[in-house]
């Protein structure tokens, strides 16, 4: 078999196109359930229908499998959507190491196809080098450092041992905490680099921004997010950097897990109430309550602090679930989206808010709202002895702080 051209190791996303189709390859999986095939994450403009042949490296040679695409339903009208590409595996190739995708109408003998190596080829279901993860997508224009401090502390102090963050763009002020966090190991940082092939929208739907596709291609990311850390993580949580899951009995999420597990039952998709606290509002805490917390310098940090804000718009009927984000275990999910899951093993359930909920701290949704029909939740300053010095620490390492401030 003549030498497989790989898609570049630095490419963790290469968006690899498919010659004669408007479709782009972005990772390989080795499929362990059901029915053991190779899962390819792509996208695909919806209007075609391409036969797909999978060429498969197994041994040194080189073998042929008829492709089947698995469209993702959710693509909110735009004209590219996500898709998986099922690879059957063939008589004598049980362990391929890596796929290329191209049309039943390509001669094989002729193509210069790129192969994309296949990864989770062990089935691990013991012992797993984390045991959260935190997918986030996607990162676009980002200003916002003293939150994406603030909420990567909050995840460490939670639990998270890993944050996969799928970046467009960024400040260079983000971009030097990027760093940091990427080099202590905390933050992978994946790039996103969909804006070179296909023009995402900055809107969910068509109407709120033109584009090929829903939100900067969020869904193929959190599909690829998914099974990335399937075997890696035993929990992967599907969230947004404004987003934090804050247990209201216990203080991390190694002592929520047994607790949602023993309610809703074990290896389901469970489901947190979206609370928003507008980033706009910042009020005194009632009489007896505590109090919101700036520490010294964080005025001069660019964003939000959100422990500045600390007032709910309340529940509706027409937002109650919506927006919501979930914790899942990977192993038990085939297809998720942005709110939720399509396709997995045992379902999802809504989690009781008094357990734990969603702290949701962005623009307001109910701008209408007057500030005394805000109400307070004081639930993120129980963590405030613990995140304000680790917050510190980050932005003196980073600069954004002089030395002096850190101990405060």
């Amino acid at each position: 078999m003549r030498a497989v051209k790989q898609a570049p190791q630095e490419e963790k996303v290469p968006f690899l196109a498919v010659n004669g189709t408007k479709t782009l390859l972005l990772s390989a999986y080795m499929e362990h359930r059901r029915r053991r095939q190779v899962r390819v994450i792509a996208v695909m403009l919806r209007s075609e229908t391409p036969a797909y042949r999978c060429l498969l490296c197994c041994n040194d040679k080189r073998h042929v499998s008829e492709g089947v695409g698995d469209a993702i339903n959710d693509h909110f009208d735009f004209d590219y959507g996500t898709v998986h590409i099922m690879c059957p595996l063939p008589s004598g190739c049980d362990t391929p190491s890596h796929v290329a995708v191209t049309t039943a109408a390509a001669k094989s003998e002729d193509s210069q196809e790129v192969f994309l190596k296949i990864k989770n080829q062990k089935a691990e279901s013991v012992s797993f080098a984390y045991n959260f993860t935190v997918c986030i997508s996607t990162m676009f224009d980002f200003t916002n450092v003293l939150q994406l401090v603030q909420s990567l502390e909050m995840m460490r102090i939670l639990g998270v041992n890993k944050v996969a963050i799928y970046k467009t763009s960024c400040s260079p002020e983000t971009q030097r905490v990027l760093d940091y966090y990427t080099k202590t190991g905390f933050v992978d940082l994946i790039p996103w680099t969909i804006s070179r092939h296909i023009n995402p929208s900055h809107g969910w739907l068509p109407s709120h921004g033109p584009g090929d596709i829903h939100y900067y291609g969020q869904i193929p990311a959190l599909n690829d997010c998914l099974y990335r850390y399937m075997y890696q993580s035993r929990y992967v949580s599907l969230q947004d950097l404004d987003e934090l899951l804050l247990p209201q009995s216990v203080d991390s999420w190694l002592d929520l897990l047994p607790l949602l597990e023993k309610k809703y039952g074990v290896n389901k998709c469970y489901m947190f109430e979206n609370n928003v606290f507008p980033k706009t509002v910042s009020l005194p805490a009632p009489v007896s309550k505590p109090q919101s917390s700036q520490s010294p310098g964080w005025q001069e940090v660019p964003g939000v602090n959100i422990l500045a804000h600390l007032h709910q718009e309340p529940i509706i009927k027409d937002t109650h679930y919506s927006n919501f984000k979930i914790i899942v275990n990977p192993q038990a999910v085939f297809r998720p989206t942005v709110h939720g899951l399509l396709e997995s093993e045992n379902g999802c359930s809504w989690v009781d808010r008094n357990i734990v909920r969603m702290y949701h701290t962005r623009s307001a949704m109910q701008p209408e709202l007057k500030p005394k029909e805000l109400i307070y939740d004081g639930r993120l300053l129980s963590y405030s002895s613990r995140l304000t010095p680790a917050v510190n620490t980050v932005l003196t390492e980073t600069e954004f702080l002089p030395s002096q401030v850190e101990s405060n």
